[in-house]
């Protein structure tokens, strides 16, 4: 058994076959997907109702941002990172600091960066 073996992790991620292959990555490595969310709208949803251990945010989901999502786990004590295909200096996150994984990521450093993330 694995660090993130039956964590739950959100994902929130607007384009579908991405979401549908991080969805698979993260069942792979012993997670249980929140989601996929594809909106923030059903983002927030999921985070007022479901139980979350960490959470993978695209950054810009449907021309917003994901940052409404981020304030809300931050202010629940979630652990989450940013999937962006941005360099962490132009995600202009106005929160504390937060991990980033940059887009396309493989299984194995998504892998990493929620044990990072969890530990």
């Amino acid at each position: 058994m694995n660090l993130l073996s039956g964590k739950k992790v959100l994902l929130l991620e607007d384009e579908a076959i991405i979401a549908f292959a991080v969805e698979d990555m993260l069942t792979d490595i012993g997670c249980i997907v929140v989601g996929p969310a594809l909106r923030l709208t059903e983002a927030l949803e999921l985070v007022e109702t479901a139980q979350i251990d960490a959470a993978v945010l695209d950054v810009n989901i449907n021309s917003e941002r994901s940052y409404p999502v981020a304030e809300e786990l931050q202010r629940r004590g979630v652990p989450f990172l940013f999937a962006t295909g941005y360099d962490r200096e132009g995600l202009e996150w106005p929160g504390a600091p937060a991990d980033v994984i940059a887009k396309p990521y493989r299984r194995d450093q998504l892998e990493a960066a929620l044990e990072r993330l969890l530990t």
